[in-house]
């Protein structure tokens, strides 16, 4: 039921992520030569790296779920040993990487601001922040969620099966960030 409960709310927060494309896409279209202005002032291939980033940290979120189907909460052998690596190890490496990705979202707005590209400067400027702001804050949401999953597997004396499925719940989450992620680099940064 927590699977499924999990797949309706994200439902919900597809039709959210859906608005906030149409409202890109909408201002782009009435103000077109606005948007060739201002996203000449993008770094892609920071943000490229920055994708490549939360990707592959969908990637070791992915493989920290398939330990904890098979009941592996911890390492076997040495942290060095990414063989033997447990649900821990997996849900810290993708906590990192998430936060890698945040850190360098927060880089990017620097760098813009600097540009002159605010909320107030202009309506690229508002939507931009809007679209990827909001997703910042789902990926903190997300990153909040795997302190929550780490900190049960150090609580409880035995891993259980709802601890697994708690971790499969927060990959759904995850991976849903990280497509939305894709669909919104792709649009801000490849289609200009």
């Amino acid at each position: 039921m927590v699977s499924v409960g999990t797949i309706v709310w994200l439902s919900s927060e597809l039709m959210f992520f859906a608005a906030l494309f149409a409202s890109y896409f909408t201002i782009r279209a009435v103000s077109s030569d606005l948007w060739a202005q201002e996203t000449a002032k993008l770094n892609v291939p920071f943000a490229s790296v920055n994708t490549t980033v939360l990707v592959l940290s969908s990637v070791a979120c992915q493989l920290g779920v398939f330990a904890a189907e098979r009941g592996q909460v911890g390492r076997t052998g040495s942290v060095f040993q990414v063989s033997g690596w447990g649900l821990r190890e997996w849900f810290v490496l993708t906590y990192i990487m998430g936060a890698i990705f945040i850190a360098g979202q927060a880089t990017e707005y620097a760098s813009l601001i600097k540009e002159g590209v605010t909320i107030p400067s202009s309506p690229y400027g508002s939507v931009f922040y809007l679209t990827t702001g909001f997703h910042g804050l789902h990926v903190t949401g997300g990153l909040i969620a795997f302190l929550l999953v780490l900190g049960r597997t150090f609580m409880a004396r035995k891993f259980t099966h709802e601890q697994a499925v708690s971790a499969i719940v927060v990959s759904y989450y995850w991976h849903f960030v990280d497509v939305v992620w894709i669909g919104l680099f792709a649009t801000i940064y490849l289609i200009q």
